[in-house]
């Protein structure tokens, strides 16, 4: 081989080398994108068949210029709370859940519950799906424990949650916990001792035992708001809120509120309702801990409602030991779902799913602002969450 020669290879694994980096950078944020729904002007469902449906997996190395490193074409639905998507501590692997299916019913259309949840390997170049398992009816939101060990996946089909282990791609059902009705989402404590069902028909967030990979009702059960469909623990493990929907899950002209339950009381009890918007959904703590979103739909899938606005917004709610306010309140696209921050906790990307994009707002200290910048996606993105690094 020439120098020559020599000099042009090193040069082709150098940008080999780079291209690689460049795809597999960190933090990774995943999308799940359902191109199944859609509303009419009174908020009436329109239907199309399934087989459009994305899963998007995104490079954040620049906040403010994500690049979208992977997509999966694996079904999924903005039915349920916009955290049926997760990604381990490590970063390595992914979760999806796949709550409800579309199929033909004669000349129609109709939904149907579906059980799937789909294990997504991020270590692969690109990332792949690796494995199907099957859980509950209707699996919604979803959560790894702080080990990345074991998984939890609220089933609002059979009122159930069921227990997962996690050993890398390795992911098995290996129990279910009864639930006295409809879970919508779940959130581990921080030590990985407990984890916070959200009940969305029941109004309560119940407490789960976690011991040696397994999970237990202990019948604790927190009052909330009505409608409970979100809840997430602060990173001290101190406080939880919730996003109290209102209204079933859409909006309906009325104020909603953000519960705050006391972690540390014996047992643990909510000690205040902040006053959000219209229809809160998506939820989410800053790695931080010193600020929360709350995700207001406002009506912006009902163009024929009086309190129907073209866009949804956030309330931003400040943080300070017990004490939750809010602060802000910020524009963001139609009808957005999830939301989560980076972690470094600098910005905060929000999904419209309407809108086909996300808003890219940054944090400075207590303040968030629009950096008037939208990542457009290939679809309506129903859910959205974040790698912790």
């Amino acid at each position: 081989m020439t120098a020559h020669s020599r000099v042009v290879v090193a040069a082709s694994l150098l940008l080999c080398s780079s291209a690689l980096t460049s795809a597999i950078a960190k933090p990774w944020m995943i999308v799940g994108n359902d191109e199944k729904l859609v509303w009419d002007a009174d908020g009436k469902p329109i239907l199309s068949p399934a087989g459009k449906d994305s899963v998007l997996i995104v490079d954040l190395a620049n906040p403010e210029s994500p690049k979208i490193v992977a997509t999966l074409p694996l079904k999924n639905s903005v039915v349920g709370p916009p955290v049926n998507v997760d990604i381990d501590p490590s970063g390595s692997v992914a979760l999806v859940a796949d709550s409800v299916d579309v199929v033909k019913d004669g000349d129609a259309l109709k939904q149907t519950l579906d059980n799937k949840i789909y294990v997504i390997d991020l270590k692969a170049s690109p990332p792949k799906l690796a494995a199907t398992i099957e859980g509950g009816k209707q699996p919604s939101g979803l959560a790894f424990s702080p080990d990345g060990k074991m998984a939890l996946v609220a089933n609002r089909g059979d009122n159930t949650i069921s227990v997962l282990s996690v050993n890398g791609t390795d992911v098995k059902v290996t129990g279910s916990v009864a639930m006295p009705d409809a879970p919508a989402s779940v959130a581990f404590t921080p030590d990985g001792k407990r984890a916070l069902v959200a009940r969305f028909p029941g109004n309560k967030i119940s407490v789960l035992d976690i011991d040696g990979g397994k999970a237990s009702y202990n019948k604790v059960d927190i009052v909330a708001g009505p409608w409970p469909y979100n809840v997430a623990v602060t990173p001290n493990g101190k406080l939880a809120l919730t996003s109290d929907n209102g209204n079933a899950g859409a909006s309906d002209g009325s104020v909603d509120t953000a519960s705050v339950i006391d972690l540390e009381a014996k047992p643990p009890r909510a000690i205040d309702r902040v006053v959000v918007g219209d229809g809160p959904e998506g939820l989410a703590i800053s790695p931080k801990g010193d600020l929360a979103v709350s995700v207001i739909l406002r009506g912006s899938n009902m163009k024929n409602m009086f309190f129907y606005k073209p866009n949804g917004s956030i309330s931003v709610l400040k943080i300070d030991g017990n004490k939750v306010t809010k602060t802000q309140d910020i524009e963001v696209g139609g009808l957005p779902e999830a939301a989560a921050f980076t972690p470094d906790g600098k910005y905060i990307l929000v999904g419209n799913y309407l809108s086909q994009d996300f808003s890219i707002l940054k944090v400075n200290g207590g303040k968030v602002t629009d950096t008037g910048k939208r990542f457009k996606v290939p679809g309506h993105p129903a859910s959205a969450r974040i790698s912790r690094n």
